[in-house]
């Protein structure tokens, strides 16, 4: 059911990052069961690393290529300033940005010769520099080519004069061929549930009717919706850029694009920077876990930063939250697409504890709920649920590709038995966590999940964590670096989903990366 036009103008990306209604779906492979600040040196300045003493018999370290210039575009880029202003709305991005945008037409199923049906990807370039920098964002976050256009507004001058940013839509999202196939009254139910009912039979309706749907209405191409065949179409990216090396950023969940593009085509990684990074070694269930301890301490950091101001809710925004739970249990909020109940809700908080920027504004959505006008928390999550051709429900692509990309399926009983659990030890997020297991119960198991990429033979990969992450939490991040082969980890004992943009220090060693070539010492620690 599309939103009213004027309704979707309101709401619709209102604030520069977004955590997805499924936060322990889509990176279904996050996070470590701890988190906090890192146990990592005292601050050093970004630089080479110190030389390490060659083991016998053990390959050369491959070195950072050097920036290159397109040598055979094939992309025709056309102008799409306003419609991307318009998509972007509030905060408005600087007028000095200018946006081009088009779209590259490949393969459904690149692994598939004799396959003719194709697949269109959506890009969105700004910069004025001459080397393509590509751009991936999480699924449950801003279609790729917006979170560039974001991105570019708090990178420094030097990365947009050097680059210029291509942001990409990944497959069966926004421009790309955006998946619309759950119907509407399935994705409010599996929106408004409350983690507190452990009852799981009306969110295993909802989710076996959208598998169901899903699959009849996106056919053979379903399975094609993963980030398996999403590292094929950066690569046709790539070599429609004309370049022999790819530059790229990866943001969160994005971030396992790289990785695994990184395994599969180690002579063409160039300069990466991974802005948190999902977990490569947890099962689903401990990655659930992880999750919701990143998504404690993050709140606890909100709740310390709003107390620090003068927090409009008062000198406990646990207890405050906690009471509005229990209001929005007993009367529902009614909101121009959805019923703000107390699963709602919680979304709505998660997603507003990503952008540290804006935790102002949290403590006021919360606040003006309480008093009885959900809007404000309505507008963070709407994004998940409502959407118009150009810009899909973003749950429809999160759920698809977060379930073809792992084969853990957890039964309603054990789902139900860890919400109990996780709801008494991590309160108010465990229960959450533990209830979005449930989501790929009915949803076909894929054939091939992914392996946990090494990436042998590349060069220096830079990886970025954030002490207090709800989405990639630090552990999680740092596991990243240490099993890639050339990982090189630089932390941030901030709070939020990513820290490019957020930490000085973290943005200051990805520009040197980037721009310069210079790879910090490994373990580099940035401060709050």
């Amino acid at each position: 059911m599309p939103s009213r036009p004027g309704t979707r103008a309101r709401h619709r990306y209102r604030r520069p990052l977004r955590i997805g209604l499924l936060t322990a779906l889509a990176p279904l492979l996050v996070a470590a069961c701890t988190v906090g600040p890192s146990a990592t040196p005292s601050l050093v300045i970004a630089g080479s690393p110190p030389a390490t003493p060659a083991t016998a018999g053990a390959p050369a370290p491959v070195p950072l290529p050097g920036l290159e210039r397109p040598t055979s575009s094939q992309i025709v880029w056309s102008d799409c300033n306003d419609e991307t202003r318009q998509r972007l709305g509030t905060p408005a991005p600087p007028g000095n940005l200018n946006f081009q945008c088009t779209r590259l037409v490949g393969p459904q199923d690149p692994s598939d010769a004799t396959d003719g049906s194709d697949q269109r990807i959506a890009l969105l370039k700004v910069g004025t520099g001459a080397t393509p920098l590509v751009v991936v964002n999480d699924l449950n976050g801003l279609p790729g080519t917006l979170y560039a256009a974001r991105l570019a507004a708090t990178l420094p001058a030097q990365v947009l004069s050097t680059f210029s940013l291509i942001g990409m839509d990944r497959r069966g999202s926004a421009g790309s061929d955006g998946a619309h196939c759950i119907p509407q009254v399935d994705r409010n139910t599996m929106l408004e549930a409350d983690p507190a009912n452990t009852n799981l039979t009306a969110l295993l309706a909802a989710t076996t009717d959208a598998s169901q749907q899903c699959v009849l209405q996106l056919s053979s191409d379903m399975a094609g919706l993963d980030t398996r065949n999403t590292v094929a179409d950066l690569d046709l990216v790539r070599q429609s850029l004309g370049v022999s090396h790819l530059d790229a950023i990866g943001h969160g969940e994005g971030s396992r694009v790289l990785t695994s593009y990184a395994d599969q085509f180690p002579t063409h990684v160039g300069r990466f920077v991974l802005d948190g990074s999902p977990d490569p070694t947890l099962d689903t269930a401990d990655t659930a876990a992880a999750q919701a301890a990143g998504a404690q301490a993050t709140f606890q950091a909100f709740a310390q930063s709003c107390v620090d101001s003068g927090c409009p809710l008062g000198a406990d925004p646990s207890a405050a939250l906690t009471g509005l739970l229990g209001t929005l249990r007993g009367a529902p909020l009614n909101t121009d697409d959805f019923q703000l109940t107390a699963g709602a809700a919680l979304r709505a908080v998660l997603i507003g504890l990503a952008d540290r920027s804006q935790w102002a504004a949290l403590a006021g959505d919360i606040q003006q709920a309480i008093g009885g006008d959900g809007s404000g928390l309505a507008n963070l999550l709407a994004p998940q649920l409502v959407g118009t051709e150009q810009d899909p429900a973003l749950i429809d692509a999160e759920l698809v590709s977060g379930c073809n990309d792992v084969a853990d399926r957890l039964s309603p009983g054990q789902v139900s038995a860890d919400m109990k659990a996780w709801g008494a030890s991590q309160p108010p997020f465990g229960a959450l966590y533990a209830q979005n297991l449930l989501l790929c119960g009915p949803w076909p198991v894929p054939s091939q999940p992914l392996p946990q990429p090494t990436a042998p033979g590349t060069p220096p990969i830079l990886v970025i964590s954030t002490a207090s992450d709800p989405l990639t939490p630090e552990a999680g991040t740092q596991r990243t670096a240490q099993t890639l082969d050339s990982g090189v980890l630089v932390t941030w004992a901030g709070a939020g989903h990513g820290a490019l943009g957020q930490s000085s220090c973290a943005t200051s060693a990805a520009r040197n990366f980037l721009v310069d070539g210079k790879v910090p010492a490994n373990g580099t620690a940035c401060p709050p």
